[in-house]
Order: C-alpha cells, then structure tokens, then sequence
C-alpha cells in the first residue's frame, strides 16, 4: 500500500510540486494541502503517514524565514503536529520547512537547554544558490538511515546557517547522533566551514539535523531538486548521480511499515 503524504502549503511555498514528484517516484500518495484547508477541518492530519514542509517563501518571510509557518505550527496544529511526531511518522522539512521547524521546536527537539538551535544569515552575509555535496551521517535518522553514497543537490537561501545557543550543544547532537547530514567537499572529504562548499557557515557543517527519535528531518539543501540524471549541474558535461531521491525512497519505505 503506498502511504498518504501531506504536503503542507503556505502562501509563499514554491517547492511543492517538486517534492510531489519525489514523493510520487518514491512511491507514496503525495498531496497538496493548504494551511486554511487543515485549519477548517477539510483535511484531516490523520489520514496521513508522512509529512513533508517544502521550501519557498511561507508567509513571504515576514518577521523572519519560516517563523509565521513556525507559528501555525505552534498555535493552530500544536496537537495534531505532536501527536503525528510522537507516534513516529516521518516528517521532512526542506529549507523553509526546515526554518519552521527548529522554530517551532521540532528541532532539533532534545530535553536540554544546551540545544537551542536557530537558522540564521548565512556567514558571507548574501543569499547563496549553488551546488552542495552531502555525506548522510545519522543512522538514526530513517531519511538517512542505510545510506553511505554521496548526494549532490542545490541550495537556495539567505537564511540558512545553523548555529547553537551553547556551543556545547553540539556534543548532545552527536552523541544522539541527530547530525543528518554535513557538507563535504566533492570528493567527500570534510568541508571545515570552507566557502562554497558549507554555503552558509553553518556550525560543524551540519547540512541538516534529526530528532533523537530519528523519524523528524530538516535540511536546508534541496534532494527534490535532483531526481533525474539531466538535473545534474555538470549534466552537459558527462557528470551523473548522487541524486536526492534516495532521501525520499527511505522516508516513504519507513511511512509505508507504520
């Protein structure tokens, strides 16, 4: 049976239909949501096995990236939201989406006050579009879980370096083993906060992070932007794989078991 995925949609999401596709090829029921269906009672959050909050622009970005979607979040769908989390369904944020959910504490989410976390203006101070490679490094994480290969995707954003309020945070994450994913240099070796390979300066080149559950993912590059050989930056040039739908082929097996 292939699971029911939620795509949520705020005024301003503009990834959406690419992350149906990855859903689709993944091979889950994907479908666009809107916020005011959900917040009417159109559309009910049980009826679905994943979730997926896509990257754009929520809300136009007022008062910051993704923090009015953050506040829906909060305010309109607390419960709903907790109990889909708690019951281990996945969920993926990607950019946007992931900047809704560190601020609405889904993430990184761990029962200490060392790990408060934010996304924040990149390091070289301007909105960063380019190619990034990324090593998975959770095998907590049910997005990441299994995967060794190298994924090779773009980024787009301003607002993206992910830092802690306490740097020693940074050893919870680890010993949780909630660091997802981490930019790396092509060929896999560590980034080091190097420009353009960690494209915003985030902390310990953490590309994206999960919940100590493992079932919750943000990351601020975008796997459904790269499904297809001929979405390869350097297609024209012979280049091939590393594609992000391995990301979205775990998540939806994962959704397709509960």
């Amino acid at each position: 049976m292939r699971p029911r995925a939620l795509v949520l949609h705020a005024s301003g999401t503009n990834r959406d239909r690419e992350v149906v596709r990855a859903l689709e090829l993944a091979g889950a029921q994907p479908e666009i949501v809107p916020l005011n269906q959900l917040r009417a009672r159109e559309k009910c959050w049980r009826d679905y096995q994943l979730l997926v909050l896509p990257g754009g622009f929520s809300y136009g970005d007022a008062l910051g990236a993704g923090r009015l979607l953050a506040l829906d979040l909060k305010l309109y769908f607390a419960e709903e939201v907790r109990a889909f989390v708690e019951i281990g369904k996945p969920v993926i944020g990607i950019c946007n989406g992931f900047q809704a959910l560190v601020k609405a504490g889904l993430l990184p989410a761990v029962d200490t006050e060392q790990v408060q976390a934010t996304l924040t203006f990149n390091a070289c101070g301007h909105f960063v579009c380019c190619w990034v490679t990324l090593a998975p490094q959770s095998q907590a994480c049910v997005w990441t879980r299994g995967l060794h290969e190298l994924l090779y995707c773009p980024v787009a954003h301003g607002e993206g370096r992910f830092v802690l309020g306490n740097p020693d945070g940074l050893a919870a994450l680890q010993a949780n083993d909630q660091i997802a994913l981490a930019y790396v240099r092509p060929d896999g070796s560590p980034a080091l906060g190097s420009y353009p390979e960690n494209p915003n300066g985030s902390l310990a080149d953490i590309a994206g992070v999960c919940n100590p559950q493992g079932n919750v993912l943000g990351l601020m590059p975008h796997p459904e932007d790269h499904l297809y050989p001929f979405q390869h930056s350097g297609w024209s040039r012979g280049e091939r794989g590393r594609t992000g739908l391995k990301l979205f082929v775990n998540g939806v097996r994962y959704a397709a078991q509960l």
